[in-house]
């Protein structure tokens, strides 16, 4: 979710406006074709903004919370999705710290923010655009107003750290009491490939994962880089109480399931983004043969992101503290044997079925038809059989057969061939 400061050194603006995606080429984002700071967006802050201005429909707003319980109602959020993150790296850090730590809340397409004192932080997929950031301040008012923001957002959310495309991050960094990253320390960005041992620092992780270890529920005892990291305090906690007061939040949680979800989503967000705007920079800029050669690239990178190619593998099993595990599942699509892409394993893996719920997204849905088709094409190689590569050895024949089933019954627009 939105880590809106300046990274250290090595992070330019410049990163965020000619971003490289092989020699000689960049992303270029901020011009034709895609314009992105100046193209009107067309999501569902867009359409929730036109409602209220109508007057079509409103916010409730509350004391403790502000918009924040009425928004998750109105865009179904389920609170089940709070995570929380401490550490000082966002917009709001001066209000961000240990004992008020910020909450994320997520369903597929949107992420909100919430931080004590502050306003609302929002990303939000967006069909042509990736995603797109807004405000909405906590202040009572008639008709709330979303503030879109490019600038200020993008200096982290535009950079290599997110697929060279407008998007999201989880960072894991080692914290201090003043919840300032110990960058000496060093630091990571997380996803579904990342060690468990490196995730999760700055962040509350409650829920249990047996002997495996993460950096959740660390705040290391000064803001100089220790000799010595010791977080066995921080392993299988349940009860975040001892930590900071957690009735200021609309849960107690801050559900490890929520986390590994989010950074899978995260990144396929990401590189979803970044198949759109090659497909439309290469017609642009590229002859046709130079073109298909990029598109190809793109789609092979979300293709083995979708089949959680380089997943770190769990070593033992994982469970949450909230009801998320639930609810998230409870939302698939379900074949005829009563399969959806949305059941969890979490003893070897995070999905039962290792194919992202992602493909059901308006983000895959709206690629441009011949790369869909094109997507599509590479997924089929791949579940057939056909492609027997490294990056696809974790799927075993039954795997790849469960999910063409699933696939088969729950996406109407396959191609034929699948059928």
């Amino acid at each position: 979710m939105p880590h809106s400061s300046r990274f250290p050194a090595g992070m330019s603006i410049l990163g965020a406006m000619l971003l490289a995606i092989g020699p000689g080429w960049a992303i270029d984002y901020e011009h034709e074709p895609i314009r992105y700071s100046h193209t009107p967006a067309n999501n569902v802050i867009t359409r929730l903004q036109a409602d209220l201005d109508a007057g079509k429909t409103n916010l409730a707003w509350t004391e403790e919370h502000g918009y924040l319980p009425a928004l998750l109602r109105q865009l179904h959020v389920p609170l089940s999705s709070q995570v929380l993150v401490f550490s000082a790296t966002s917009q709001q850090r001066h209000l961000i710290g240990p004992k008020s730590p910020r909450a994320i809340y997520f369903n597929d397409e949107v992420h909100i923010g919430f931080v004590r004192g502050g306003f609302l932080e929002l990303a939000v997929a967006d069909p042509e655009l990736g995603m797109v950031f807004y405000q909405l301040a906590q202040d009572r008012t008639a008709t709330p107003k979303f503030v879109r923001l490019t600038d200020n957002c993008l200096s982290c959310h535009g950079s290599t750290r997110t697929r060279d495309v407008p998007g999201l991050l989880v960072r894991s960094v080692f914290v201090g009491p003043d919840a300032q990253p110990i960058l000496a320390a060093g630091n990571y960005r997380t996803d579904q490939s990342s060690p468990l041992e490196q995730r999760w620092g700055g962040w509350y992780v409650s829920g249990t994962h047996g002997n495996q270890r993460h950096l959740g529920n660390l705040v290391l005892p000064s803001s100089r880089k220790p000799k010595t990291i010791d977080n066995a305090a921080g392993q299988n906690v349940t009860d975040l109480s001892r930590f900071f007061d957690v009735k200021s939040y609309l849960t107690p949680h801050s559900d490890i399931v929520a986390l590994m979800v989010l950074e899978h989503q995260i990144d396929a967000h990401n590189y979803l983004t970044r198949l759109r705007f090659t497909a439309r920079l290469a017609r642009h800029r590229l002859n046709e043969s130079d073109a298909k050669a990029r598109v190809a690239e793109a789609v092979d990178d979300l293709v083995k992101q979708l089949l959680f190619s380089r997943e770190t593998a769990l070593t033992a099993p994982i469970q949450g503290t909230s009801e998320f595990a639930r609810d998230f599942a409870a939302a698939g699509r379900r074949d005829r044997h009563g399969r959806s892409l949305r059941d969890f394993d979490l003893q070897r893996r995070i999905f039962r079925y290792p194919c992202s719920y992602m493909v059901y997204s308006t983000a895959f849905d709206t690629l441009p038809a011949e790369v869909k088709e094109d997507v599509y094409r590479r997924l089929w190689q791949v579940l057939s059989g056909e492609d027997q590569r490294e990056d696809f050895q974790h799927l075993c024949p039954e795997d790849r057969q469960a999910i063409v089933q699933i696939l088969r019954d729950t996406k109407a627009d396959l191609p034929a061939y699948w059928r």
